[in-house]
């Protein structure tokens, strides 16, 4: 039997903030579920599963919070799952809850991601000592920056593209309203005059701690019939995973990201996908991984992402649009963050992107990362049904 397709009909997201004292938890995550619904003109009652997913527990010191956000998701005496896969979590609940409709075991799926990282230290969080992990040196940027000066080494890009990366999502950002970053005084020379945190990772070429949710309400090609405006519809989604640490291990471009995207591509039918796919959402928490994953995701080949971004092609009005909504450069709920990649996707595929809209948006990217590159989720959404 063929998979149903599966339509994206709702989508919502907080503002993304430092801190969101006004809410609880589970007041955040109904303000973006209700968003959502809103946008599917559906209600509670039309929601047949619930699927959330965010970031690991001690990141707010609150154990299983799925346990009481049922109520505030309308998931009282229905299926509710929660999924977990670090960093690239949002991603990863949103293709469980499609996979959910595409194998017809429900019709309308809620998928809510989420964290409140002002209520946490996730910095520290990532600082465990030995001998529980090895050391990150304050931080996930810790953990990342040599495998950046190892692309750099490899690849011969200059040490100005990291810049070029954070001034253009950046500025991205200022025509996203539910961005938390909005440096209406941004410069490149003022990216470049910021602090060295983890050599090469300067303070400007880092993502914020943000609190903030995104849902989106997924349904099959019945739901999508009824929906008051043109669904975003997924041609492709997959997940791969790998170990942290084994012999041989490619930081700078992993193996389980480049299966990953073949396995995309290859759902899509898509070929090429520079020239094929119409801008990405791609998950850059630091910078220089803008070039690192467009080679990992055959947007460039090995050595040359770096002289997309330099060249201007993934700006905004550029051959191949990255991180038009600013990205996680600008927005990292950490939980949510992979989520916001997809849901962004869908926006633009639905025209409703806004100020960052890329025109005439047909497939778009969405990509998350978790771990120390070791989860990997993506999809790859278009304006019509994959049979069309």
């Amino acid at each position: 039997m063929s998979k149903e397709p599966v339509a994206v009909v709702g989508i919502g997201q907080t503002r993304h903030v430092a801190a969101r004292r006004d809410v609880s938890l589970a007041g955040l995550v109904r303000e973006a579920a209700r968003r959502a619904l809103r946008d599917a003109e559906l209600t509670w009652a039309d929601i047949d599963a619930v699927v959330i997913g965010k970031a690991p527990d001690f990141f707010e010191g609150v154990m299983m919070p799925e346990l009481y956000l049922a109520d505030a998701l309308g998931a009282v005496g229905k299926p509710m799952l929660r999924v977990h896969t670090a960093g690239s979590v949002g991603g990863s609940t949103a293709l469980v809850a499609a996979n959910l409709v595409a194998a017809r075991v429900h019709g309308t799926v809620l998928t809510l991601a989420f964290e409140k990282q002002s209520e946490s230290n996730a910095m520290w969080g990532l600082s465990l000592p030995i001998p529980f992990q090895q050391p990150l040196l304050a931080g996930a940027g810790g953990f990342f920056a040599p495998h950046i000066r190892a692309y750099m080494r490899r690849s011969g890009a200059p040490e100005t593209v990291g810049a070029l990366v954070a001034y253009k999502d950046r500025r991205n950002a200022l025509k996203n309203p539910y961005a938390h970053l909005h440096e209406h005084d941004i410069t490149l020379d003022k990216v470049m005059a910021s602090p060295m945190l983890w050599d090469p990772i300067r303070y400007s070429e880092t993502c914020p701690s943000s609190d903030g949710a995104c849902a989106m309400i997924l349904t099959d090609r019945a739901g999508a019939a009824r929906a008051p405006r043109s669904p975003a519809w997924m041609l492709g989604g997959a997940m791969r995973s790998e170990p942290t640490l084994f012999a041989g291990k490619d930081f700078v471009s992993p193996q389980a990201g480049q299966d990953c995207a073949a396995d995309v591509y290859r759902q899509a039918g898509i070929t090429d996908p520079r020239r094929e796919i119409d801008g990405a959402e791609i998950y850059v928490p630091f910078s220089w991984y803008e070039p690192m994953w467009l080679e990992n995701l055959g947007f460039a080949g090995e050595g040359e992402g770096w002289k997309l971004t330099e060249a201007g092609v993934t700006e905004l009005d550029g051959d191949l649009p990255v991180n038009m909504s600013g990205g996680v450069l600008s927005t990292n709920p950490i939980g949510a963050s992979g989520m916001i990649r997809f849901a962004e996707a869908a926006l633009q595929v639905r025209g409703q992107a806004g100020e960052h809209q890329v025109d005439g948006a047909r497939r778009v990217l969405g990509h998350a990362y978790g771990g120390g590159s070791q989860f990997f989720s993506m999809w790859l959404v278009g304006d019509r049904p994959p049979d069309s």
